[in-house]
């Protein structure tokens, strides 16, 4: 993969050839409790091989299949969870925002700001965002081309802010279907940007189950190992203790009993990849 700049989170620098980082949590906040176990189970997944973590939950899924399914606990029980989950656990912290008056609140506590693939294009969200001098992790719209990521970039770094990573979730393939195309990492990852590999959300079926989306979970690890044999900054992958039961996104999410055996596989995976030099067949 192209070289990229480096971005720093809390002390995780992710991007060039540093170990991936990893973005890992449950979908949803669902309480305090429950995300201090996740964080507590995924930093022991974590420990084996010193892989660092970003822990992300959403306080809001505003993008939900169904009017009928749950949203989350809301921006303020949300921020100080994810506030104590940091100071607790001394990791960066990562969540949603699906609206520009969101970015300055939500600035105040997270270490990371993501930009819904749904959302990706939308200016007023992605200045507020850069607004607030968090690194932005901006998904790829499964609409949308990864040459065209280069405007989305261009967008946040007006603001002067240039901590920005490019997330590819998948793209449309028909109905309740997405593909991964892995020209994309290394196309997304000319702009300059460390590039993310979002593993659980690219096996999604979007309302693949009518009211709620479907998913390949089997299917993550494979693509997983892909994006890490290309030569991904990060990887992206949701996991809960009970995915069949979770309030959002189970059917793509890991097991988090077998994070630990994944993640290191990974890692001796981008301890390979990035130490190869780069076969250029450009020119």
């Amino acid at each position: 993969m192209i070289e990229t700049r480096t971005v720093t989170v809390g002390d995780i620098a992710i991007g060039a050839k540093h170990p991936f980082a990893l973005i890992t949590g449950p979908c949803q906040l669902e309480s305090l409790d429950h995300a201090r176990m996740m964080a507590e189970r995924i930093a022991e997944a974590c420990a084996a091989t010193g892989t660092r973590f970003i822990f992300k939950a959403s306080y809001d899924k505003a993008n939900r299949s169904s009017l009928a399914t749950q949203r989350g606990l809301g921006m303020d029980e949300g921020l100080t969870i994810l506030s104590k989950i940091r100071d607790e656990f001394g990791c960066p912290v990562l969540t949603d925002v699906h609206a520009a008056d969101q970015c300055a609140p939500a600035g105040e506590v997270v270490d990371v700001i993501q930009i819904p693939a749904f959302l990706c294009r939308q200016t007023d969200l992605l200045l507020a965002a850069g607004e607030t001098g968090c690194a932005i992790n901006v998904k790829k719209g499964q609409f949308l081309a990864p040459w065209d990521m280069g405007n989305v970039a261009d967008k946040i770094a007006s603001t002067g802010n240039e901590r920005i990573m490019l997330c590819d979730r998948g793209t449309s393939f028909g109905y309740n279907t997405l593909v991964s195309d892995f020209r994309g990492l290394p196309t997304m990852a000319r702009t300059g940007y460390p590039v993310v590999f979002d593993a659980t959300h690219s096996v999604q079926q979007p309302g693949g189950q009518g009211t709620t989306s479907g998913g390949q979970r089997e299917f993550a690890p494979v693509l997983a190992r892909a994006a890490v044999a290309v030569g991904v900054s990060a990887l992206f992958i949701e996991t809960h203790e009970d995915p069949d039961n979770a309030p959002s996104d189970g059917p793509n999410m890991i097991p988090v009993d077998r994070m630990q055996a994944l993640i290191g596989q990974l890692r001796s995976l981008d301890d390979l990849t990035k130490s190869q030099p780069e076969i250029d067949l450009a020119r």
